[in-house]
């Protein structure tokens, strides 16, 4: 009876420990599997260039990355009644979207989401924000400093800019390729309206787009900017 009690405790033992080195065994492979996606990270992100948004990979500072299309220059009027050109953002990453105070739909959200952005950054000197109005005629500097104080906007961290409608439209339509209405031409006198966000490096390349009303989008926004602040 002994013998038989002992060769059970002994089976017990042996269960134990093939149960535990099968259990060490599944955590290292687990580990293993993590550091695999960590490596297959690409190793920089993609240029754009039109309304297709297709991906192109080159290598900064390159010939390529030089001659790639970038935003050009513009002269707008922010919620302070300063200028806002291209100066203001040189040498700065920048998040860009175009809205209107007056909105009933989507920009109140696309501004919380902004704000968020605005929040995660607001200590970090090489990230700046930058929303275009898209009824100018009716948001002038006052209205847009208003806007700016009701949505806890940072002076000069977040710049809420108005001017001329064709200027703004031309940067949105022709430049940022904000709207995704492709094959169909637009004049100045149709609207903008669009919840695109778009991720601006130092040198006005667009890095990225996003939706600006989701919350998956905006979280791989903030993990973008972070590691194109590593490519800077």
């Amino acid at each position: 009876m002994k013998s038989l009690l002992e060769k059970n405790n002994i089976m017990k033992y042996l269960y134990i420990v093939v149960l535990l080195i099968f259990t060490a065994c599944k955590k290292d492979i687990k580990k293993e599997t993590v550091k695999v996606v960590e490596h297959s990270r690409v190793d920089y992100l993609p240029y754009y260039n039109d309304e297709t948004f297709t991906p192109h990979w080159l290598t900064p500072n390159t010939e390529e990355e030089k001659a790639f299309h970038k935003i050009p220059g513009f002269s707008l009027t922010n919620q302070l009644g300063e200028t806002v050109t291209q100066k203001t953002f040189e040498n700065k990453i920048y998040i860009t979207d175009f809205f209107f105070t007056t909105c009933p739909g989507i920009c109140p959200k696309m501004t919380g989401n902004m704000a968020k952005i605005q929040e995660e950054f607001k200590n970090d000197k090489d990230v700046l924000l930058l929303s275009h109005s898209v009824m100018p005629s009716t948001d002038s500097v006052s209205v847009l400093k208003a806007y700016a104080k009701n949505n806890n906007v940072i002076a000069n961290k977040w710049h809420l800019v108005t001017g001329s409608r064709h200027d703004i439209y031309t940067l949105g339509r022709d430049h940022y390729f904000v709207e995704s209405d492709l094959g169909e031409e637009k004049s100045i006198e149709d609207f903008l309206h669009t919840e695109n966000f778009l991720l601006i490096d130092k040198n006005k390349h667009i890095r990225g787009i996003y939706n600006g009303l989701n919350r998956a989008s905006m979280a791989q926004l903030i993990i973008d900017i972070k590691a194109l602040k590593k490519e800077s």
